[in-house]
């Protein structure tokens, strides 16, 4: 896929551009009497947004996301994300910033990069790490705070496969949430 578009070089981000679903995710989290799987099913769409200058010093190509979860079991919405990818050529380097409703809000980044077989993108964060790091409400800092996150994004033509970890500490303890799925592109 060729990365520039309409004059702006997004670079490995290209690639998300436009409507992705699947109906293949796990969720495993930490609930009150033990470990919980479900599954679950999503929509995530990409919108490209041009380029930024910021102070003159980086042009950021952008992507706005939205991301919206449902459980299989009910069909009710367990997770709406909304964000932005940000390529910076120059640097070589992918940031994903995004809030959650919860009261969470995340700077990660790394990297992204042409393989043989697509695209693959991964960022992380951490409570901790001066260059990356997770904000949370007080709520959530005192009865889930998470203390790192990873996403990992997998790109092949129109088929997505993404796994991401929260290491949270909740209920006493410390869980890593996992989520993962498989997802096309409906829309390009």
């Amino acid at each position: 896929m060729n990365s520039i578009i309409d004059g702006v070089d997004y670079g490995p981000l290209a690639c998300l551009i436009g409507e992705w679903r699947g109906d293949a995710g796990m969720d495993l989290v930490l609930e009150p009497d033990g470990e919980a799987q479900s599954s679950f099913y999503e929509t995530i769409t990409f919108d490209a947004c041009g380029d930024v200058d910021n102070a003159d010093e980086q042009v950021l190509a952008i992507l706005r996301y939205n991301q919206v979860v449902s459980r299989k079991s009910n069909a009710k919405v367990f997770h709406n994300e909304t964000g932005f990818y940000t390529w910076e050529s120059a640097a070589g380097k992918v940031v994903q910033s995004f809030a959650i409703p919860r009261g969470i809000a995340v700077v990660a980044g790394d990297r992204g990069e042409a393989t043989d077989t697509g695209v693959v993108i991964q960022v992380c964060a951490a409570t901790d790490d001066p260059d990356w790091g997770i904000t949370e409400s007080p709520f959530m800092r005192d009865n889930a705070r998470t203390l790192s996150f990873s996403h990992l994004l997998q790109v092949d033509g129109d088929q997505m496969y993404y796994e991401e970890t929260a290491l949270v500490q909740i209920y006493g303890k410390t869980f890593e949430h996992t989520d993962q799925n498989k997802l096309r592109r409906v829309v390009s």
